[in-house]
């Protein structure tokens, strides 16, 4: 296996705790649209994929409507929601400082994305965000990974996705790198391993070892 310079992250899930602020926000507008027909464990299938993928399952013709009334209350209830998870601000510093090549791969619209960096203070690390709005096809297709591959100046080889959603694995397979699901998945571990990522992270800080980098 060849050095790996270059990780490519996630966001939702992964490097921040949006869970409660997803979930709340599907329920929201699940319940507004379709009064007592859904409850938590029913909103975790929507997780991962593109707003628009979801809800235009359900009713392509209010796809747009029901994007915009998730949108607004996501956006409303973002910086009280949005807690950070264990380990990952030291982990990104760590890898930053020591001249890892960085970028966020996420299925969410930018401003969503930055707003969330901004929050826990992380995108000082991230020169490169690939988000909805710069792809034609989200993942799991292997373009996000990519353009952000273009971006670093990396190659497939020295590369590695880390999601919590099997989007995130497969869009790494997919574009010939390797991958890391994190066990603190809203899904579950389970739902995760089962399609066979090269890593299974219990803390960010796991992303050291693997990486090569100084773990003290």
């Amino acid at each position: 296996m060849s050095r790996i310079t270059t990780i490519l992250f996630d966001l939702d899930g992964t490097l921040i705790n949006t869970n409660d602020l997803i979930i709340s926000s599907f329920l929201h507008t699940l319940n507004h649209y379709y009064p007592g027909q859904y409850g938590e464990e029913d909103v975790h299938p929507f997780m991962g994929p593109p707003l628009e993928e979801s809800f235009g399952g359900l009713d392509p013709d209010k796809m747009e409507e029901m994007c915009a009334h998730y949108r607004a209350y996501n956006h409303e209830h973002h910086d009280s929601l949005v807690t950070e998870f264990e380990g990952v601000y030291e982990t990104v510093k760590t890898l930053y400082d020591n001249g890892y090549k960085l970028a966020i791969v996420s299925t969410k619209v930018r401003d969503v994305v930055l707003k969330g960096l901004d929050l826990m203070n992380l995108r000082p690390f991230f020169d490169v965000i690939i988000t909805l709005d710069e792809v034609e096809n989200a993942k799991p297709h292997p373009e996000p990974i990519e353009k952000a591959l273009v971006a670093l100046g990396s190659s497939p080889g020295e590369a590695i996705m880390i999601g919590d959603n099997h989007h995130d694995i497969l869009a790494g397979k997919n574009a010939g790198v390797l991958s890391a699901g994190v066990a603190w998945s809203a899904k579950g571990r389970e739902h995760l391993a089962h399609y066979e990522p090269d890593f299974m992270l219990e803390n960010m800080r796991d992303l050291l070892a693997i990486v090569g980098a100084p773990t003290a």
